[in-house]
C-alpha cells in the first residue's frame, strides 16, 4: 500500500488526542505509513506580558510546552511507539494553516478526530474534508480495540467506487477483515403510470441494480464481492447507509468522493459530504483520486 507514505494528524490538546494517537499506532502497519506529522495550531503562541513577567523562570515558550505535551501523549499511549514521526506546533487559523502544511509536507492522507455528537469542531472537519485534495480519514471519539473486522463500501458503480474497492481489498488482505459493498436503489416517482405496484417496480429496480453490479465487476476486472442492495426509503441516503453500517457492526466505512474543482472550493460528492456531516461513531476513509482536486490547492498557494 504505497499511497499513504506521509500522513498528517490534527491534534487539539483534548482527550481526543490520546484516542487518535492510539489509533495511529495501530494504522501505521496496516496502511504502510512511513512518517506521521502530528500538528497543532494555536491562535497565538505569545503569552500575555504580565504572565511572563510574573513567572519568568517557570514558563517555557508556549510552542515548546505544547510540543512536550504532545510528546508525552505519544510516549504514554498504547501500543508502544514504533514509527517515524514529527511534532509541529504553529500559530494560525487551523483550516488554512492545515492545508498549507499538508502542502508543504506533501502528505498523502489527512487524519482528523470526530467528537461525539454535534460540536463546534464539525465545521472545521467538514471544510478540511472538502478542501484537502487527497484522502481523509475521520476517527471517532472511541478507544480502538485493535481490530478491523468489517469493512463497508457504499458504491455507485462509478470510477470513484473503483478507487474505494482497491484500497479496501488491500486493507482487507492485511487485516483479514470481512469486506462488503452496499448499493442504494430507488423506485422512480412515476412508477404508478406503468400499472405496477410499488413492490413490483422495486423488484424490477433491484434486478437491474444486481445486473449493473455484475457488469461493473466484470468491466473493471474486480473480484467477486458481496453486495447488499438497499431500497432507499424517505430517509436521506446517508441515513440509510449509516443504519445499515451500524446493523452489521462496521469497523471501517470507505466512501469514494466525487471531488471536483471550482474557482472557490473543492467539493465532496453529495453522499460523501452528508456522511461527513452525520457520521460521528464509525471510522470513515474518504477516498479521492490522486491529483483530482490539485488544481485548486496549487492555485491557492500561489496567491
Amino acid at each position: 500500500m504505497k499511497q499513504f507514505k506521509k500522513v498528517m494528524v490534527g491534534l487539539d490538546l483534548t482527550l481526543l488526542d490520546e484516542i487518535l494517537i492510539s489509533n495511529i499506532k495501530l494504522l501505521v502497519p496496516i496502511l504502510d505509513i512511513e512518517k506521521v506529522y502530528f500538528i497543532h495550531f494555536s491562535k497565538s503562541l505569545i503569552l500575555p506580558e504580565e504572565v511572563t513577567s510574573a513567572y519568568p523562570d517557570l514558563l517555557a515558550p508556549l510552542d515548546e510546552t505544547i510540543e512536550s505535551q504532545i510528546q508525552y501523549e505519544i510516549e504514554t499511549s498504547k501500543p508502544a511507539l514504533d514509527f517515524n514521526y514529527e511534532i509541529i506546533v504553529k500559530e494560525g487559523n487551523a483550516q488554512d494553516s492545515m492545508l498549507r502544511w499538508c502542502n508543504i509536507k506533501e502528505t498523502d492522507l489527512l487524519i482528523l478526530g470526530r467528537k461525539n455528537g454535534k460540536t463546534s469542531s464539525d465545521s472545521l472537519v467538514k471544510n478540511l474534508s472538502q478542501k484537502y485534495p487527497r484522502p481523509v480519514l475521520l476517527l471517532p471519539e472511541t478507544p480502538p480495540d485493535g481490530q478491523i473486522s468489517n469493512i463497508l463500501l457504499p458504491i455507485d458503480f462509478s470510477k470513484h467506487s473503483i478507487v474505494s474497492i482497491l484500497i479496501a481489498l488491500e486493507i482487507s488482505e492485511k487485516t483479514k477483515a470481512a469486506l462488503q459493498c452496499c448499493h442504494m436503489y430507488e423506485v422512480p416517482s412515476g412508477y404508478s403510470k406503468t400499472g405496477k405496484t410499488f413492490e413490483e417496480f422495486a423488484a424490477i429496480m433491484l434486478e437491474n441494480a444486481k445486473k449493473d453490479f455484475k457488469n461493473f465487476l466484470d468491466e473493471n476486472k474486480l473480484p467477486d464481492l458481496l453486495c447488499t442492495f438497499i431500497l432507499r426509503d424517505k430517509k436521506d441516503e446517508a441515513d440509510n447507509i449509516m443504519d445499515f453500517a451500524r446493523s452489521i457492526q462496521t469497523d471501517l466505512l470507505i466512501v469514494g468522493s466525487r471531488g471536483r474543482s471550482r474557482s472557490a472550493a473543492v467539493l465532496l460528492g453529495s453522499v460523501a459530504e452528508k456522511l461527513v456531516n452525520s457520521n460521528h461513531d464509525i471510522p470513515m476513509l474518504v477516498m479521492k483520486e490522486k491529483g483530482e482536486n490539485m488544481s485548486f490547492l496549487e492555485a491557492l498557494f500561489r496567491i
